[in-house]
């Protein structure tokens, strides 16, 4: 399908082939195109431009996990910022690819894009990242969350660990989604405070071990129950896996009544020392930029905030 607009062409990429297309437009997530594709994490169907003859002024594109029948995620919205101002050209080139896309009234999924660290600071990515927002807050999205991206290198050195705390694997799902569900009392993470306005905490934990811990092919026995000695008491847990791009802390907790006590420090020390003894180049983490406590034990551990991102809702 393509659509004109004033000589602006609209359509999906043809395929593979097309890439080098796409990619006209700078993003930092650029050279992980072609291997989604290949994998089946997106589709040519997935993924827009906006043409003028052999110009790309605007593109968006699709996410899901591998061999999904619908997309997950909106993680691709560009224009040519060294163009006349083309935001009217991405909105209609949004809002056509999304009724193609998307299933009709489907509420569309959320948009996430990784911005750098200083966006506010520096008046060109300002305007970079402001002009990407208006496109989306045009067809009614909001922001939901600014979130900080962090990584860890071996050259940091691993975290020091917690003898107050004992470690074993977390294999039974049902201990673990109970203590998920234990640790989001309080919770300062903005989706799951999202969550909690519609289901029980143990609905949002059951959602989020099914939705995203379960789909991990790395080992389940790299995760991690803390407790207070040998066979004693859970404080937390911590998820250290792989996803399809990097070695990541994928989620911690700490139960309520444990909470105060630093405890925070040694879980996510042992989920570090667990990926790290896998020889790894890095580890990659993100927590919501509200949550000073847990960007606080990152940066405690080691880990850097190397750039920002933010998501936005319908």
């Amino acid at each position: 399908m393509s659509r004109s607009h004033d000589t602006v062409t609209i359509r999906p990429i043809t395929g593979p082939d097309e890439i080098a297309l796409f990619n006209r437009l700078p993003y930092t997530i650029n050279h992980e195109l072609d291997d989604d594709l290949a994998d089946k994490r997106r589709r040519p169907e997935w993924m827009w431009v906006a043409v003028r003859g052999d110009r790309l002024l605007a593109r968006v594109a699709w996410w899901g996990r591998s061999g999904d029948d619908t997309p997950l995620l909106l993680d691709v919205l560009d224009v040519d910022d060294t163009a006349e101002d083309l935001t009217e050209v991405a909105q209609t080139l949004y809002e056509t690819a999304a009724k193609q896309v998307l299933a009709p009234g489907a509420v569309p999924p959320e948009y996430g894009r990784f911005i750098p660290a200083d966006w506010r600071e520096n008046p060109d990515t300002y305007r970079v990242v402001r002009t990407r927002m208006g496109v989306l807050e045009s067809t009614g999205a909001r922001l939901t969350v600014e979130r900080l991206r962090l990584e860890w290198r071996p050259a940091a050195g691993l975290p020091t660990p917690d003898r107050r705390l004992a470690f074993r694997p977390a294999l039974d799902t049902d201990e673990l989604v109970a203590l998920m569900t234990r640790a989001l009392d309080g919770t300062l993470d903005a989706h799951s405070r999202t969550d909690l306005a519609q289901m029980s905490p143990h609905e949002v934990a059951l959602k989020h071990y099914e939705q995203e811990l379960a789909t991990y092919s790395s080992p389940r026995e790299w995760w991690r129950i803390g407790t207070l000695g040998e066979n004693g008491e859970p404080v937390g847990f911590v998820v250290p896996a792989r996803n399809a791009y990097h070695p990541v802390i994928a989620y911690l907790g700490v139960v309520p009544e444990h909470r105060g006590h630093g405890y925070v420090d040694g879980l996510l020390a042992e989920g570090t020392r667990t990926l790290a003894a896998e020889d790894v180049p890095r580890i990659r983490a993100a927590t919501d930029l509200g949550n000073v406590p847990m960007a606080k034990a990152f940066a405690r551990a080691g880990y850097v905030n190397f750039e920002r991102a933010i998501n936005m809702a319908w």
